[in-house]
């Protein structure tokens, strides 16, 4: 486990306004990014339903939103989470969990910010692959996180 708690992070009510159905627009006029998004989260996400609504900067699925590094590549530094949220930036892409239950997660790789913004004294875990537990968070905890190898993790 390779945990570094920095100064707590600066958390703002922020929420992006999810669309109804993804589609074209008119600086994405082929839809990529809406499939490149989608085709990311499908490729960390092991075995979950379909989402519920795909836009070009974000997929949501029941329990956990995933969102698209700002145009451009850059990295998402400053890591928002709504309180009741577990957040974390994995290779560039947002994820943030509000539903109790196991999450089976691939490709994770690299270093990144998390913020377990839950209930204090909830207890966030993330599991090896053969189901052992790699690492826990308890709320409120703020800090960067080495995600390989995580298979799998409970917010609560």
């Amino acid at each position: 486990m390779n945990i570094v708690k920095p100064a707590v992070l600066l958390l703002a009510a922020t929420a992006l306004v999810a669309g109804g159905t993804a589609a074209a627009t008119a600086a994405d006029p082929g839809g990529t990014r809406v499939t490149s998004l989608r085709q990311t989260a499908d490729q960390i996400l092991a075995g979950h339903p379909e989402p519920l609504k795909v836009t070009a900067d974000q997929v949501r699925y029941d329990g956990l939103s995933v969102t698209a590094a700002p145009r451009g590549g850059a990295a998402l530094k400053d890591l928002a989470c709504d309180y009741g949220h577990l957040c974390m930036v994995v290779r560039g892409t947002k994820f943030d969990f509000y539903k109790c239950q196991t999450w089976n997660v691939t490709n994770w790789t690299g270093d990144g910010p998390f913020t377990n913004n839950q209930t204090p004294g909830t207890v966030a875990r993330f599991f090896n692959q053969d189901g052992s537990v790699r690492w826990t968070s308890t709320a409120y905890e703020a800090g960067t996180a080495t995600w390989d190898p995580i298979w799998s993790l409970r917010p609560c």
